[in-house]
């Protein structure tokens, strides 16, 4: 674990009718500005690690940059949590964008710049990929242990690439909108395929993450957490398979269950 991802702060713990003072390890909170194209874009507030990832993983996530050949430069300066991003051709949109910044109910006050255009334009997955029960579980299981930041301080989300055999890109962050982003940063900046292929989160599940992974072609969306209503009907219009409250033995399969291979049932 890097040592900018948490910090030890003073507390006072009380347990009954005693206490003592302590040393507590809690996450790290920065806030990151990107700057598109010398444009200032978006201020997210997150983790800081992996900037340039996250900052890639949310200008594609919002249509801004298609793949890494539109990509020029990218420049970090994280001591004063600025990422700046040179791309060709997104300039117009950008400018356009500026005005349509859409608070999501993220941790860590996601930012997003969907509209409902953005779910009608979305191809459907139509991948074959299939995943058994007895996966689902082995893959969460080694998702909690990659969870490191989470088990030391409680305060951050975990999100993965993975086939169906084992996790391929990890990372966490404050906020679950910009873990998934960091992942899909990695996947675009070092051309890791993400076709047919899946992503675990430990998040809830609305429609933004789910148009997140959408735009990715993934085909199965799994989460420890729970799922909300909007987002269970994009996955069904999506094609896309989710799952949610993944916790010891139990799953709850929401839409596209024939992805879902189960001997006993």
């Amino acid at each position: 674990m890097e040592n900018n991802e948490v910090a030890k702060i003073p507390v006072w713990r009380l347990i009954g009718e005693s206490g003592r003072k302590i040393e507590d390890v809690v996450a790290r909170e920065s806030p990151l500005t990107i700057f598109l194209n010398n444009q200032e874009l978006v201020t997210l507030l997150c983790s800081p690690k992996d900037l340039g990832y996250l900052a890639i993983g949310f200008l594609f996530s919002e249509g801004l940059v298609g793949s890494k050949a539109e990509i020029k430069k990218v420049m970090v300066d994280q001591p004063r949590g600025v990422a700046r991003v040179e791309t060709e051709g997104a300039d117009a949109l950008a400018d356009e964008l500026v005005f349509k910044r859409f608070i999501t109910s993220g941790c860590g006050r996601g930012a997003s710049f969907y509209s409902a255009a953005d779910v009608q334009n979305q191809v459907r997955v139509e991948s074959q990929t299939q995943i058994s029960t007895e996966q689902v579980h082995t893959l969460m299981k080694e998702f909690i242990r990659h969870s490191e930041v989470f088990k030391t301080t409680g305060g951050v989300h975990s999100a993965a690439l993975c086939d169906t055999k084992s996790i391929l890109v990890f990372n966490e962050d404050i906020g679950r909108h910009n873990a998934i982003d960091k992942i899909f940063g990695e996947c675009l900046l070092e051309a890791i395929p993400t076709d047919g292929r899946l992503i675990i989160t430990s998040g809830r599940i609305s429609s933004e993450i789910l148009l997140k992974v959408a735009k990715r072609n993934l085909p199965i969306l799994i989460s420890k957490s729970a799922p909300t209503d909007l987002g269970v009907k994009l996955a069904d219009d999506l094609g896309i398979t989710l799952l949610g409250f993944v916790r010891g033995k139990r799953i709850n399969v929401y839409t596209n269950d024939w992805r879902i291979v189960n001997d006993g049932r």
